[in-house]
């Protein structure tokens, strides 16, 4: 498994924008917070994640129909879903100078009620100690779920099925993808999106 940046240029894994808002005063403080605990840089990067995976709900798992998009939105909430979660896990992450960016894998969305192949949102993180990126789910544990913090043998919240038409990529992209947000955005509620969730990605479409 290679894990490799869609940009060579790591000032991309820094900036904030209108999503990955961690010029906002909750985030700054949440992550002042959660760096207090750290006893390093890796160590921050795994309390951040954690917080963000078990404190910060999946929409879905909660039943919240409101969507949440922004850090800001998905803090304030206390909810949002994958997408969502990881722009909040890159806002903490870029707000103590941390590279992080944007990956995604193509499922299954239910084997039973729904078996139709959309795009889940998790992140990438540039871990300099170890001078390599690796991968973090924080969609939030459950029965069948249990993503975990792991620098050597990745443990994401679900495995890839290639027999079942799912899809892995292990480019980490710098900015969220734009049609991924334009769903989001295109959508007032969980519940409309879930009918039209994200099938392909504007970075895999460009000319």
């Amino acid at each position: 498994m290679n894990i490799i940046p869609f940009s060579d240029e790591m000032d991309k894994y820094l900036k904030a924008d209108d999503v990955i808002d961690f010029g906002n005063e909750e985030i700054t403080q949440l992550a002042d917070a959660l760096f207090q605990k750290a006893d390093s840089e890796l160590d921050y990067i795994k309390i951040a994640y954690e917080f963000v995976r078990d404190h910060i709900f999946h929409s879905a798992d909660k039943n919240e129909d409101m969507l949440t998009c922004t850090a800001s939105e998905v803090l304030k909430a206390g909810h949002g879903i994958c997408f969502a979660k990881s722009h909040l896990l890159a806002a903490l992450l870029r707000c103590k100078s941390i590279p992080t960016g944007f990956c995604y894998q193509k499922l299954i969305l239910d084997d039973e009620t729904a078996p139709v192949l959309i795009y889940h949102g998790l992140n990438g993180v540039y871990l300099k100690e170890y001078k390599k990126w690796i991968r973090l789910d924080a969609r939030g544990n459950k029965t069948g779920v249990n993503a975990q913090f792991s620098i050597e043998t990745e443990q994401l919240a679900f495995p890839i099925r290639p027999e079942m038409g799912e899809e892995d990529d292990f480019v980490v992209y710098p900015e969220p993808d734009v049609k991924v947000l334009e769903k989001i955005r295109g959508n007032k509620t969980r519940t409309e999106l879930w009918d039209n969730l994200p099938t392909e990605l504007g970075y895999l479409t460009r000319e």
